[in-house]
C-alpha cells in the first residue's frame, strides 16, 4: 500500500475575504481538456493554499445539460442569468463553435460585458467573443485550426499565434493544455509565483509557457525535417497563401537554385515544391469552407486561385469532391 505523503501548504499573503468566482460557460461540443485543465488549476490552488481562494459555477444556454465533444454530459448549475460585477466569465468552446454561438448567447455576453466583467475564451471560444464584438481592437489567439477563418472574418482583431493572450479584461487561449498556462498566470498574479509553481508541480507540468510562446510546433519539428533552408521556404509558403510565391523566387530568397530546391523537397517530403504549396493552399481552403460563410469565389481568392473553375479542379483532384459538395456535406453532417 502506498504511503500517504505530507502535503505542504503554500502561505498566502493578503488572502481575500471571499473567493474569486469564475463562471464557466460551456458551449455545445466544448473541448473537455481545455475546460478540465482550467478548472483543475483553481481546485489545486485552493488545495495547496489550504484556503478557498476560488469558486466556480457551470452555466450554459438552457441551464440543464451540455455535452462536450467527447459526448460526455455535464449538468449545469444554471442558465445564462445575470452575474455579479466581480465575476470572471470563461467561455469554453470546441467543435462547430459557429453553431454554438447563438443569438441568445451573443446578446447575453454583450449585456454582461457592459458591467465591465473580465471575460475569456478557451480553445475556439475566442470566436464567440469576437462575434459579440468583445475583442475589437484587442489582441487574441485561437486554436491554430481556426486561425485562417478567424483572420478572414474578424479583421478588427489582432490575431496572434501565442498559446494564450491577456489584453486588458479579455483573455483567450489556443486550446488544449494552454488553459493551464493562462490559469497559472492568473494564480501567480492573484497570489504569487510560489502558489502557481505549487499548482504546476501537482499537475506534473514542468514547462510553464508564457504569452510569448507559440501554439504550434516549429516547422522542422512538425514535418520532421531539420534542413534550415527547407524550413525557411516552408515558412514563407505558409505566410503567403493568398499571393503565392513561385518556387524560383523562393529558391533565390534562401540562396539556392530552383533545381536544388526541387531535390530537397523530393528527398525530404517526396513531392515537388509546387505540389507541397498547392496542398497548403487547399488545406486552408477546406478550413474556410468548413468554418466560414465565405462564398466559394472568395475562398478561392483568399487561397491564391485566379478563378473558381481552377480552384474547383484542383480541389477535386486532391479531395475527390468539389468545394460546393464539400460544404453541402459538412452542413448535412451538422444538421444530423
Amino acid at each position: 500500500m502506498l504511503a500517504q505523503t505530507q502535503r505542504q501548504t503554500v502561505e498566502i499573503e493578503n488572502a481575500p475575504d471571499k473567493p474569486r468566482r469564475f463562471v464557466f460557460v460551456l458551449l455545445e461540443n466544448f473541448t473537455l481538456l481545455s475546460f478540465a485543465a482550467a478548472l483543475d488549476c483553481l481546485r489545486l490552488a485552493n488545495r495547496m493554499s489550504g484556503r478557498k481562494l476560488y469558486d466556480w459555477r457551470l452555466i450554459g444556454e438552457g441551464g440543464t445539460v451540455v455535452r462536450s465533444s467527447t459526448g460526455t454530459a455535464f449538468h449545469l448549475d444554471g442558465d445564462l442569468d445575470e452575474l455579479r460585477r466581480d465575476d470572471t466569465v470563461i467561455l469554453c468552446g470546441g467543435m462547430d463553435v459557429q453553431d454554438a454561438t447563438t443569438k441568445k448567447m451573443l446578446n447575453w455576453l454583450r449585456r454582461e460585458a457592459r458591467k465591465g466583467l473580465r471575460m475569456g475564451g478557451l480553445c475556439t471560444a475566442g470566436y464567440t467573443l469576437a462575434r459579440a464584438g468583445l475583442l475589437d481592437g484587442k489582441k487574441a489567439t485561437i486554436h491554430w485550426e481556426n486561425h485562417d477563418s478567424f483572420s478572414e472574418e474578424f479583421e478588427e482583431v489582432t490575431l496572434t499565434k501565442s498559446v494564450f493572450v491577456i489584453d486588458g479584461n479579455r483573455m483567450t487561449t489556443a486550446g488544449g493544455t494552454s488553459s493551464i498556462d493562462l490559469f497559472l498566470q492568473i494564480i501567480a498574479s492573484d497570489h504569487g509565483e510560489d502558489l502557481a509553481s505549487a499548482v504546476a508541480d501537482q499537475q506534473i507540468y514542468s514547462s510553464i509557457r508564457t504569452d510569448q510562446d507559440t501554439q504550434r510546433l516549429s516547422v522542422p519539428t512538425r514535418i520532421g525535417v531539420r534542413h534550415p533552408k527547407l524550413s525557411q521556404v516552408i515558412h514563407k509558403m505558409e505566410a503567403n497563401i493568398e499571393e503565392p510565391i513561385s518556387p524560383a523566387v523562393l529558391a533565390t530568397e534562401v540562396g539556392m537554385s530552383t533545381r536544388q530546391l526541387e531535390r530537397l523537397f523530393r528527398r525530404y517530403l517526396n513531392r515537388s515544391p509546387k505540389r507541397y504549396y498547392m496542398e497548403l493552399r487547399l488545406q486552408k481552403a477546406r478550413n474556410l469552407l468548413m468554418q466560414t460563410d465565405m462564398s466559394v469565389i472568395n475562398v478561392a481568392l483568399a487561397c491564391g486561385f485566379a478563378s473558381p473553375s481552377h480552384f474547383s479542379k484542383c480541389y477535386r483532384a486532391h479531395y475527390e469532391t468539389t468545394p460546393y459538395r464539400e460544404r453541402g456535406a459538412h452542413a448535412q453532417r451538422l444538421s444530423v
